[in-house]
């Protein structure tokens, strides 16, 4: 059972225990970085339960989801649309694609959704991108709440007034910090559609098989 579990799951169970893994050591090397910041501002430390809280954590962790289900969302809904030719991040431009047929209600394993019809169906065939820009909005949300607290922080000690959130989104320190995570993530997902035109990896979904043609899409 746990074995069967584990091969079924084992991608999602790796990449989060990855992600675990790398959120903690951000974490602990955060919070020393934080704590020279402090004695640095001549201001009182903190423990690492307090730091979880504070706008340089906040920020430094949400910065970086936003630009992640920024450049997943914009993939999931431009790829409807944009093709590359070759690249199997992209549909076929000569053919009809299983993805776009309408979902039949009427197949016994039909999500409940789809067997729905109606409102709940049209949701639902947007979920992916909706959850995706959702998490993206949360995110941003959260990346100018953390960065409207720690550039307050650092005003204070700077003997200068903090700043609110609504005023963080005006400040260059705001979009500096957001494009140069956007653009990093589309410049990775430029590299993948691009690379898996004429690359291969042998037994990854994100490639092509290795004896298909470079002209080859999906």
């Amino acid at each position: 059972m746990i074995r069967r579990l584990l091969r079924d799951n084992g991608l999602s169970i790796t990449v989060l225990a990855l992600f675990a893994v790398f959120l903690v050591l951000q974490l602990i090397s955060g919070y020393q970085v934080y704590l020279d910041e402090l004695r640095a501002d001549e201001m009182p430390s903190v423990d690492m339960l307090a730091y979880l809280t504070s706008g340089h954590f906040v920020e430094a962790t949400f910065e970086n989801w936003e630009s992640e289900f920024l450049q997943m969302g914009a993939l999931v809904v431009l790829s409807v649309f944009l093709y590359q030719k070759g690249s199997p991040e992209s549909k076929d431009p000569d053919a009809v694609e299983p993805v776009d047929r309408e979902g039949d209600p009427r197949r016994p394993d039909a999500p409940r959704p789809v067997r729905a019809g109606g409102l709940v169906r049209v949701v639902y065939e947007r979920s992916l991108a909706i959850a995706l820009f959702g998490l993206f909005g949360v995110s941003l949300l959260l990346h100018v709440i953390g960065g409207a607290g720690e550039l307050s922080r650092q005003r204070v000690a700077a003997g200068e007034a903090p700043v609110t959130a609504v005023g963080f989104l005006f400040t260059p320190d705001f979009w500096f910090q957001s494009m140069q995570n956007w653009q990093s993530e589309f410049l990775s997902v430029g590299a993948l559609v691009i690379l898996t035109v004429f690359l291969r990896q042998k037994g990854s979904p994100e490639s092509k098989p290795v004896d298909e043609s470079t002209a080859t899409t999906g």
